[in-house]
């Protein structure tokens, strides 16, 4: 293991074997074009010796910061100072042992521009608070039995479509061996008694339509050219919401998964459903408001029978404009932000919000309880976690 506090993991993968290799000192920065000198590990290589990098990293787009950047993996300058000095000082909950946590940043699906803001949030947080210490990965394939023997728990920086799994256009049986090895790794970690913390994206994850079947429609988009009445959704009415779960265990670990989200700026009031968890502390039983891309669940992939939750929308206070943009309505108005669930011996905490940087600054209390949260999962801190049904 590398002696840094925070450090970047590169893991790369050939069709017969699975190689994660650890890089020290690389923090918040994108690989390099070749690889590293001979003084250092090479990584391995594929045909014609080209760094076999994860093709989640889109390294053509040109904003000048975030994971838009020739640099997704760092965080603007600005935005991470405003969300270090946002920070709890201290933690609720004194570790039972030295923790450290696998913060997992690849995607297969939408790359948000917060995935390093998120990941550097989990890793100051540590820092400041002495609760944990953190491991930045890129790649997949990090998450793979041995590795994650070194881990208390995974962070999901909001992880999009099917993360884990390598691409394998030609059904090469080796590469589906190398998806199934990840996905059993992340499963037994979990199930063993670890802790999985997935903020935002990492609910958009492993959900879709069978090859063939054309898409009813999709958040912000539909078919034809002609606009949709105002307040209302471009998304076709009665498709299929969100597709179709790709990775039941992981669907039903996680929580659920999207089928709709209200466009960032939607304003919401957030209510605070369980005030007397601990996780909830921060709060002080008082709901809040803010703004962000506000994701609605599948109903048939979301209940509150799976999960126990923490916080949610108050429906009651969104505008008849902003609830007639969202297709598919749940019947039960139900919009769950953050929840808590065994699986196995191990804990789940999940937190919705998180697509805009804002999120990891604009909110201390909100910091406050994801940092409980992530507690929770590493086993630190004790909370109630038994789901409680909506009551109807």
């Amino acid at each position: 293991m590398a002696s840094k506090r925070s450090t970047v993991l590169i893991a790369a993968v050939s069709a017969a074997s699975l190689v994660t290799a650890f890089t020290a000192g690389l923090e918040g920065q994108a690989p390099a074009a070749q690889p590293p000198a001979a003084a250092q590990s090479p990584l391995p290589t594929g045909r014609g010796g080209a760094p076999l990098y994860d093709s989640a990293l889109d390294f053509s787009l040109t904003d000048q910061c975030g994971g838009r950047s020739p640099k997704p993996m760092e965080a603007c300058e600005n935005d991470v100072n405003r969300m270090v000095a946002a920070l709890p000082d201290t933690a609720p909950a004194t570790p039972k042992q030295p923790r450290r946590i696998l913060v997992l940043g690849t995607s297969r699906g939408f790359q948000h521009s917060s995935i390093p803001l998120a990941a550097k949030m989990v890793e100051e947080m540590g820092k400041k608070t002495g609760a944990w210490t953190t491991d930045v990965t890129y790649h997949a394939g990090a998450i793979n039995a041995e590795t994650l023997k070194h881990y208390d728990a995974i962070f999901l920086s909001s992880t999009t479509g099917t993360f884990l799994d390598e691409p394998n256009p030609f059904n090469d049986p080796a590469i589906e061996a190398v998806t199934q090895a990840r996905r059993k790794a992340l499963l037994d970690f979990v199930r063993s008694g670890k802790g999985l913390v997935g903020i935002h994206a990492a609910t958009d994850s492993y959900h879709g339509y069978p090859a063939g079947v054309a898409r009813g429609g999709g958040a912000g988009g539909g078919r034809g050219t002609t606009p949709p009445p105002p307040c209302t959704s471009s998304q076709e009415l009665g498709a299929r919401a969100g597709g179709e779960p790709l990775w039941p265990e992981f669907n039903r670990m996680i929580g659920g998964y999207f089928k709709f989200h209200w466009n960032y700026p939607t304003p919401i009031t957030v209510k605070i459903d369980d005030p007397d968890n601990p996780i909830n502390a921060p709060f002080k039983g008082q709901p809040f408001n803010t703004i962000d891309e506000v994701y609605t669940f599948a109903w048939d992939s979301f209940s509150r029978d799976n999960v126990r939750v923490l916080t949610s929308v108050d429906y009651s206070t969104m505008s008849p404009c902003d609830k007639g943009l969202e297709s598919n309505m749940r019947p039960d108005n139900d919009y769950a932000l953050s929840w808590v669930r065994r699986e196995g011996q191990g804990r789940v905490y999940v937190n919705v919000l998180g697509h805009h940087e804002s999120i990891y600054y604009n909110n201390p209390p909100l910091l406050a309880h994801i940092l409980a949260g992530i507690q929770y999962a590493l086993g630190d801190l004790e909370a109630p976690d038994a789901p409680v049904p909506l009551k109807r």
